[in-house]
């Protein structure tokens, strides 16, 4: 059950002259931080006051310590995080089941490569990253990592949504609608950094696609330039045994050792799919701080192979969790994502205490934030940080009983189990129903896109 009330509580006035005043006091079951590690609060509250927290105590505590103007009961719930979605492309919503059930190469080239050189556009991505908001929203992303064209209506539709996005500043080798060659992505990468780069919701990434879309000469332009704006690189990797394939026939050597030549290997590189590293590569990156961006959901369906996330683990990699697109997923379910994380890591490892139910908790939301640099402000719920944070009904036939919060999360419970999203103390999604999107209109928007593609 939820409860919200406005203003006091009526049984609390009598300390109203001994009681801070703050924006948001969120009281719930049980509360689980992330830091400290493996830590489960029962009956806590978090106090919120200027999209910050500003305290995590005992619930008795905080009723007769916070005045709140806005207090929600939350009996049957979990608080916890915002997930942090690590590798995304948003604006593909709209060709989401577009091309199903086709090899990576096939997929891209035959079919998404074309659709995208045909209909993407400034409004295409806008709507798209419109409708993948929303979805993200309601599933308890608080923050997502973008690759993809037009990265500056991205950032409009983050702002205007209030969700927290790190928008990537993608290159590629050919021309697209949005840029003609890489000195001319990178140009309007940076200028869409520029003019964004005060807004509190809003990170960056520069983002090539992927070695086998990039050279020499980009590869050196984007690392100075890395390194001159202090952000993070974001590139699939060892996605594909072919990519490796066709990397040793032009380069003679694999994709990771070209871009440990070039200069890349640093804490600023996050590796997106990170399939195909062997034993020496995962040492490799783990002694240059590297981060591994984990998408299981992605890498089966495109029959990409399994990535040894536990090896990279007890190698002392930071590794989070990303969905990829929803053209190649087909949803942005975080929940899913940590559900596979942590099955497959067991399967592939053949150790069922591989990854337990914590660990996979710490991917999908602190780890995401490390990687991004942004570990400071979001990924736990700790006094100070930014108030990203969700609510989660566990009284559902699917996660009852109950006996440990945490598995539940992870094993048991889904996205529509998500009842309230906070981002920087914004209620954005309130009893499962998003605040600043109307969804009728989303979902004719994305029919009239579903009519011009097929078309």
């Amino acid at each position: 059950m939820s409860i919200i009330m406005k203003h006091i509580l009526p049984n609390d006035r009598h300390t109203m002259h001994t009681s801070t005043a703050i924006d948001t006091l969120i009281s719930a079951r049980w509360i689980i931080p992330i830091e400290p590690a493996n830590t489960v609060l029962h009956d806590h509250s978090i106090a919120i006051d200027g999209g910050r927290i500003v305290a995590i105590l005992p619930t008795t505590e905080a009723r007769q310590q916070f005045v709140a103007d806005h207090y929600h009961q939350l009996t049957d719930h979990v608080l916890m995080p915002g997930l942090v979605n690590l590798h995304n492309h948003a604006a593909m919503t709209l060709l989401r089941g577009y091309a199903d059930d086709l090899a990576l190469m096939t997929w891209l080239k035959g079919h998404i490569w074309p659709a995208e050189s045909r209909h993407v556009s400034s409004e295409f991505v806008r709507d798209g990253a419109r409708l993948a908001c929303a979805e993200m929203l309601k599933g308890g992303t608080t923050c997502f990592n973008d690759m993809y064209f037009f990265p500056e209506a991205v950032a409009e539709v983050v702002v205007e949504t209030g969700i927290r996005g790190v928008m990537g500043m993608v290159v590629i080798e050919f021309p697209t609608a949005y840029a003609s060659d890489p000195d001319d992505y990178l140009s309007k990468g940076c200028a869409m950094r520029d003019r964004w780069q005060q807004e509190p919701l809003l990170s960056f990434t520069l983002a090539p696609h992927a070695p086998y879309t990039i050279s020499n000469m980009t590869f050196e332009k984007i690392n100075v330039l890395a390194n001159q704006l202090d952000v993070p690189i974001h590139i699939h990797l060892h996605e594909t045994a072919d990519e490796i394939t066709q990397s040793l026939a032009q380069y003679q050597q694999r994709p990771l050792a070209r871009l440990h030549e070039l200069g890349l290997l640093s804490p600023n590189l996050i590796a997106v799919h990170a399939v195909h590293f062997n034993a020496d590569e995962i040492a490799l990156l783990a002694k240059h701080g590297s981060h591994i961006a984990h998408c299981p959901a992605s890498n089966l369906k495109l029959a990409s192979g399994f990535a040894p996330i536990a090896q990279m683990l007890d190698n002392g990699l930071n590794v989070g969790i990303g969905t990829d697109g929803a053209a190649s997923n087909n949803k942005l379910d975080m929940f899913s994502e940590m559900r596979l994380t942590a099955l497959l890591a067991k399967g592939v490892a053949n150790d069922a205490a591989a990854l337990p139910a914590h660990t996979a908790l710490t991917m999908a939301t602190l780890n995401g934030a490390r990687a991004l640099s942004l570990d400071d402000k979001i990924g736990s719920l700790v006094t100070g940080k930014q108030a990203d944070l969700i609510a989660v009904d566990l009284a559902q036939i699917n996660t009852l009983p109950t006996f440990d919060p945490a598995s539940a999360l992870v094993y048991s419970a889904g996205r529509e189990q998500v009842s309230h999203v906070w981002v920087n103390g914004r209620l954005l999604v309130d009893n499962h129903q998003l605040t600043q999107l109307d969804e009728r209109a989303l979902k004719m928007n994305a029919k009239i896109w579903q009519n011009r593609i097929t078309a």
